[in-house]
């Protein structure tokens, strides 16, 4: 069974509702990233009166001093899930202009570190060029790192070798992002007559099937991008097709409390012998997944950019 952990980050939910989803045993970790800070920090109350004591510094400095606080909490309340092995991270992304700058992000992310003070905090590299260095480069300083944006296998593989260095008190995961495709490919898939909503967890259990055969101790597959856009489907479709051993599923809260009630089952195990064979019939089509891996690999950098850029605007104080 995968471990579940929450995509969703806000400060009064870090003090509420947080605690109890994490007391229960129902989730044992949260991940954050540009968009999810963005959306938390420019809507929600609970930051107006921190933005206000911070008037006259750096819109950067002002959105890092909140976001490591709420890191902060976020770990604290984990801590116990931390010490007794049952995962307890909290994920904290460099900032998105710096995914292809090695050195940039190797410097945040210490820094990163070094403020936020809790050994459970997990730092989120994007998986480009430099991405694959920095996250080499600190996992050998045995940072917990989340190698996130894979849509790829060959994306995976070089997260895998960039992790293979991690020594045993550290954790990776590499973030494989799984609606997305289906999203992009639907209606093409649904003109020549393909099954829809199938890339997305077939490459998905593809890429999770290649990194268990990489047997890396402490590395696990976290399926992200796990929110359903299609009405037609259950807000868990991804849960029952995704929840395998030594993986984590990254859940919006929405899918969180549709299945908070649940007794999950776990997921067919998929051989990638039978995924290729699906993914024999795209090309005929003319679907690329080669080019469907770079077109969302910049769709979701740019988009991580521009939702930083945006939140950078709003606290011009």
């Amino acid at each position: 069974m995968a471990s579940i952990w929450v995509d969703y980050l806000e400060r009064n939910f870090l003090d509420n509702e947080f605690k109890e989803l994490v007391n229960s045993g129902l989730i044992n970790g949260i991940t954050s990233n540009p968009a999810i800070f963005a959306n938390a920090i420019t809507k929600s109350d609970a930051y107006k009166e921190d933005i206000v004591k911070l008037k006259g510094k750096t819109p950067e400095k002002i959105y890092e001093e909140l976001a490591v606080t709420d890191i902060q909490k976020a770990c604290d309340v984990l801590e116990d899930k931390y010490k007794t092995k049952d995962d307890g991270f909290a994920s904290i992304e460099v900032n998105p202009k710096l995914a292809n700058d090695y050195r940039g992000t190797v410097d945040e992310a210490l820094r990163l570190v070094d403020e936020i003070q809790r050994n459970n905090v997990m730092i989120k590299v994007p998986a480009t060029k430099e991405g694959y260095k920095a996250m080499a480069d600190l996992s050998k300083r045995g940072i917990n790192i989340n190698a996130t944006l894979v849509f790829s296998p060959n994306q995976a593989m070089k997260c895998a070798e960039a992790l293979s260095n991690l020594p045993a008190s550290a954790d990776g995961v590499i973030s494989v992002f799984v609606s997305r495709f289906d999203r992009a490919l639907n209606d093409k898939l649904e003109k020549v007559n393909l099954s829809k909503d199938r890339v997305g967890f077939f490459n998905a259990i593809k890429i999770y099937n290649q990194i268990n055969e990489k047997k890396l101790a402490n590395v696990k597959t976290l399926f992200a991008s796990t929110g359903v856009k299609q009405k037609y489907l259950k807000p868990d479709y991804y849960v029952t097709q995704l929840n395998l051993d030594n993986s984590v599923l990254t859940l919006p809260l929405d899918v969180i409390e549709f299945i908070k009630d649940k007794e999950l089952s776990p997921a067919f195990e998929f051989q990638t012998k039978h995924i290729d064979a699906f993914f024999s019939f795209l090309t005929p089509a003319n679907i690329s997944m080669q080019q469907t891996y770079e077109t969302l690999m910049n769709e979701g950098l740019k988009a991580f950019e521009n939702s930083f850029k945006n939140m950078l605007n709003t606290l011009k104080v």
